[in-house]
């Protein structure tokens, strides 16, 4: 929270649901509410969902961002609790990430740049088996890999769909991305990779007529893409802010140990 004897300005965002949005109304009224292009500190309502997306609405400005959670997971949320809210933002730990950025160019040739928070993942988009050559950093690591796809996960997004997929959680601060196949045909062994956070993924799609694939960053798609560089987008700095007894490392941490 930033150094200064006033209160901070808030904003607060919901989720659609009725819950969220009757939370919405009673801590505008509580707190104030001011534009979130002009808040020190944005408080988002919902879940893991709506955090994405505020992130992502927001990510010019970079404000912090808190979140509680009236959604379902809430991985990336604090607990909901409307009492004593100024006392938890200024206690609370902030978190600092850097998104990937994802350079995808189509079959047809055009290229789009899109940011993704959690991974980049490329999947078939058709009931055939996908074919995708892999290099890293310029050079060729799998030649041909027979999958339903494959991503590349921050450390933030590494409980997320990269967990399901069966790829590592990686601990915030440890500098690594986490490189996961989705459903590996050939080689059938091949579990993936853990790659430094300055490392540049390259994804070239053996096939995209017969075996066409889509990629996404987050929840943007790119239909029929040809080849995806990911790379950490080191001039892109979130802040997450967590009360210190639910802070993001710690969560991490115990999902490593979950039973």
């Amino acid at each position: 929270m930033p150094a200064s004897s006033k209160s901070p300005g808030l904003a607060f965002v919901a989720a659609s649901t009725p819950e969220a949005q009757k939370a919405l109304k009673f801590l505008r009224e509580q707190y104030g509410h001011v534009p979130p292009a002009k808040a020190d500190i944005v408080v988002a309502l919902g879940g893991d969902g709506l955090m994405l997306q505020t992130l992502h609405r927001l990510m010019k400005r970079g404000p912090p961002i808190y979140g509680m959670n009236l959604g379902t997971v809430g991985f990336l949320m604090n607990q909901y609790r409307p009492a004593g809210l100024l006392a938890r933002l200024k206690r609370a730990r902030a978190v600092r990430l850097n998104p990937l950025r994802m350079l995808a160019t189509n079959s047809r040739g055009k290229t789009a740049e899109v940011t993704a928070i959690n991974e980049v993942s490329l999947l078939r988009s058709s009931r055939q088996t996908a074919r995708i050559a892999i290099a890293v950093d310029g050079k060729q690591r799998l030649a041909d890999l027979y999958c339903d796809g494959a991503m590349v996960s921050t450390a933030a997004g590494s409980t997320a769909y990269n967990l399901s997929a069966h790829g590592p959680i990686i601990p915030l601060g440890a500098g690594l991305l986490a490189l996961t196949p989705i459903n590996a045909f050939r080689p059938r062994r091949w579990r993936g990779a853990l790659l430094p956070s300055g490392t540049k993924v390259e994804f070239t799609v053996l096939d995209p007529v017969k075996r066409p694939v889509a990629a996404a960053a987050d929840s943007v798609e790119v239909a029929n893409v040809a080849k995806v560089v990911v790379t950490e987008a080191p001039d892109i700095v979130l802040t997450l802010l967590f009360d210190p007894e639910h802070d993001l490392e710690e969560r991490i941490l115990k999902e490593q140990f979950a039973p």
